[in-house]
């Protein structure tokens, strides 16, 4: 029987073992250092802030392994023999004849004085998690924390701190939050939210320091402006990278993450790699060639089933798209909308704002053709679906802006909001488009 291995148990592994198991009586054997089971990574920020337990972010029993003949092991690999098809582990071996790489990221560090200090700690695995319970229990052990590093999961360990009364000064290379992703209007929204929730928020900033106590703990940074700032936790939050340096001296090629190509097969014949860990040799579209997000990672995983299965399928994600928190403004991203440093020549920004509360939203699109290309919404559900079809269908910004309530997840709440935003793109296009409202079910039966 063929013995099909994964190492890693995340969503992208286990997603690929789930699949395997649907299509297939193969044998599959899972390896993973990081827990027993499989957990809903984001879902780790909710455990510590109170609103579940660890066991409550499992989403299978763990009778689930051996009822679908999915055999768990606990370790960690740190030698793949690519010519036998064996991998070492610390006490034993595992031969396969197919081998799926599902390795996930780490947090990234950048050689920072006093970075591998006790009370240094990133936020991605169940590990971490304890080590912040042990770190940052309370206000009265944890005097102040500091955050390094303006993305998702920095606004996310912020809000989890602040949840337990823990003072934090959050440090942010940008001149604004995320305006590396985020156009100049959403980043400027997320900087007032996050001054307003009583987080320290130092744009424009740089961690120079992690100084040491007597005993080896983290007591303060130092940072570019010349302060020295207190703390009893540092949380590194600057980023992740692929897991792979256990395949350094492999013959699997390698350049940030594991080089795969659109069918997600490495260099070496019958190994494959997906999620996080995976580097695609040519980015697929705006694509980056590397991406850390949790859809992403299924879909890899639901693709290499059907190939390892016989039914050989190239990956394609389709229209990019991502949802996350910034505290409690819901974010939601469909299509491509560039920051301004990365906006691209043809393209052009409608920006709404309500005057007073925390809800706007970015439109894309192109300016010679108008068609859309994308947006950003903060604080309105939107239906992906609807957006997924008009981005295939190369709709025309004044078709969506028309037809925005067809898109709208929640019209009791929203409704109210429609007439500003069209009565300010008519103000700033001259144009005369009124809103109309379809059965968006009529919309996919026709399709």
């Amino acid at each position: 029987m063929e013995h099909i291995v994964i190492i890693g148990n995340g969503i992208a592994g286990i997603t690929a073992a789930r699949h395997i198991r649907k299509l297939s009586d193969k044998k599959i054997t899972v390896i993973s250092a990081e827990t027993d089971y499989f957990f809903s990574r984001t879902a780790l920020m909710y455990v510590y802030m109170g609103h579940m337990k660890f066991e409550h972010t499992q989403p299978y029993e763990n009778w689930f392994w051996k009822k679908n003949r999915i055999n768990l092991v606990k370790g960690c690999v740190s030698k793949i023999d690519v010519r036998i098809k064996e991998l070492i582990l610390e006490n034993s071996s595992v031969s396969y004849d197919k081998l799926i790489l599902a390795t996930g990221s780490k947090p990234n560090k950048f050689g920072w004085p006093g970075q591998d200090l006790n009370g240094v700690q990133g936020l991605y695995s169940k590990q971490d998690l304890d080590k912040l319970e042990k770190n940052a229990p309370n206000k009265e052990v944890c005097k102040r924390a500091i955050i390094v590093g303006g993305g998702l999961i920095g606004i996310e360990m912020a809000e989890m701190l602040r949840s337990r009364k823990i003072p934090v000064t959050f440090l942010v290379r940008e001149t604004s939050f995320w305006n590396g992703v985020l156009p100049k209007g959403e980043s400027e929204l997320i900087n007032e939210h996050i001054l307003e929730h009583h987080i320290d928020l130092r744009l424009n900033t740089n961690l120079v320091e992690i100084l040491p106590d007597e005993n080896g703990y983290a007591k303060a940074v130092t940072t570019d402006k010349g302060e020295t700032i207190e703390c009893n936790v540092v949380v590194l939050t600057a980023g992740v990278s692929p897991n792979v340096e256990f395949l350094k001296d492999s013959d699997i090629e390698i350049g940030r993450g594991i080089k795969v190509n659109r069918f997600l097969e490495t260099n070496i014949k019958d190994i494959y790699a997906i999620g996080d860990c995976a580097e695609q040799r040519q980015p697929i579209g705006n694509r980056r060639p590397i991406e850390a997000v949790w859809y992403t990672g299924r879909m890899m995983g639901e693709t290499v089933a059907q190939t390892i299965c016989g039914n050989k399928l190239e990956y394609k994600p389709g229209h990019w798209f991502n949802s996350a928190k910034f505290l409690d403004i819901e974010y939601q991203t469909y299509g491509w909308v560039f920051s301004e440093k990365n906006k691209q020549d043809y393209e052009e920004h409608f920006h709404w704002r309500h005057s007073k509360e925390k809800i706007c939203i970015t439109i894309a699109f192109h300016k010679e053709s108008k068609q859309f290309l994308g947006i950003n919404t903060f604080g309105i559900r939107m239906r992906h679906k609807i957006f997924d079809h008009w981005l295939t269908e190369k709709k025309d910004i004044q078709y969506v802006l028309q037809y925005l309530k067809d898109a709208n997840f929640d019209p009791e709440f929203y409704k109210q909001y429609e007439p500003e935003i069209i009565k300010k793109y008519n103000a700033e296009y001259g144009t005369t488009i009124i809103t109309k409202k379809r059965s968006w079910k009529r919309i996919f039966n026709k399709a």
